[in-house]
């Protein structure tokens, strides 16, 4: 039976092949064991964990829009310490990467969860969520401005040794800079898109339709900005791209993989096909086979002009 090399590389960190997860969508992964085989696939990203638990924002914080959802849920988490006694047990010896997705409202904050997630022999890396409020910045996102971005990242890698993704937002004016700030400070990788802001109403009722007015906008919508961006990233910093946003088949996954990415991450599809992650692992190797190509590296970046 003729096979392809589907590995793939982020920093040190290597991946059987290059689908995951995204956070928020697949919990820690356990919840998706009956549908999914989870050694066929890259990585979970598991849901976002804090140094402190978090409630999270009040119902209802999920709509669905034309082409996606918004979602406000707020980080919910029962934060780091949990995660270590309560999930790591059952998650560390999951044949697949685990990653754990770092949040928090103050430097100290995401440092702190960032040193006690390493300690935990079988995490191999952490994706740094810096889209999160800066309290400190009257509720700025650390990653809308360079300066921002930088300092979480700076504080993170002083205490963080393993593999170090940096999830970058949408919501900015120059995605590149911030790209390039971040890897000046030793991030491994970058992840991008994470949600973009929106909004819903009800007309009739004249409500919005999310408890806090606003929400990250995800699914097929967004996907035309993130492959933009995935593409000027990846020709812009010399660490490794993964590229997420609006991700529904394996199709859409190629098209990051050409765009420059190196693995990718698949989030709102997960809500509509619990199993569209091994369909995609499957569609990029049948895509593969059908071009004659052996080895994923051979698309990675391959987008013609």
């Amino acid at each position: 039976m003729v096979t392809c090399d589907l590995s793939t590389r982020i920093g040190s960190l290597e991946l059987r092949n290059p689908v995951m997860t995204a956070s928020g969508t697949f919990g820690y992964g356990l919840e998706f064991e009956d549908f999914v085989d989870l050694s066929r696939l890259g990585g979970i990203v598991v849901k976002g964990t804090t140094l402190h638990p978090r409630e999270g924002n009040p119902y209802p914080r999920m709509a669905e829009t034309a082409s996606g959802m918004l979602n406000c849920v707020g980080l919910q988490n029962k934060g780091v310490d949990y995660f270590c006694t309560d999930i790591y047990p059952r998650v560390r010896d999951l044949d697949t990467r685990v990653i754990v997705n770092v949040s928090g409202s103050a430097i100290e904050d995401y440092a702190e969860c960032a040193r006690r997630i390493g300690e935990l022999e079988r995490i191999p890396a952490i994706e740094l969520n810096i889209s999160c409020p800066n309290v400190r910045q009257g509720g700025m996102a650390f990653g809308v401005t360079c300066e921002g971005a930088a300092s979480v990242v700076r504080a993170v890698r002083r205490v963080y040794p393993k593999t170090l993704i940096v999830k970058l937002s949408p919501n900015v004016t120059d995605i590149v800079s911030i790209a390039r700030a971040v890897e000046d400070e030793g991030a491994d990788s970058v992840s991008l898109i994470n949600t973009l802001m929106g909004m819903a109403i009800d007309a009739e009722r004249r409500r919005k339709l999310l408890s806090i007015g606003t929400g990250g906008l995800s699914g097929p919508a967004v996907k035309p900005v993130a492959l933009r961006m995935v593409y000027q990233v990846s020709h812009a910093v010399k660490i490794p791209v993964v590229g997420l946003g609006g991700i529904m088949n394996a199709t859409d996954a190629i098209e990051f993989l050409l765009a420059g990415a190196s693995a990718v991450e698949v989030g709102t599809a997960n809500f509509i096909d619990p199993n569209v992650t091994e369909k995609i692992v499957q569609g990029i190797e049948d895509y593969l086979l059908r071009h004659r190509l052996s080895s994923l590296k051979d698309i990675i970046g391959a987008l013609e002009d």
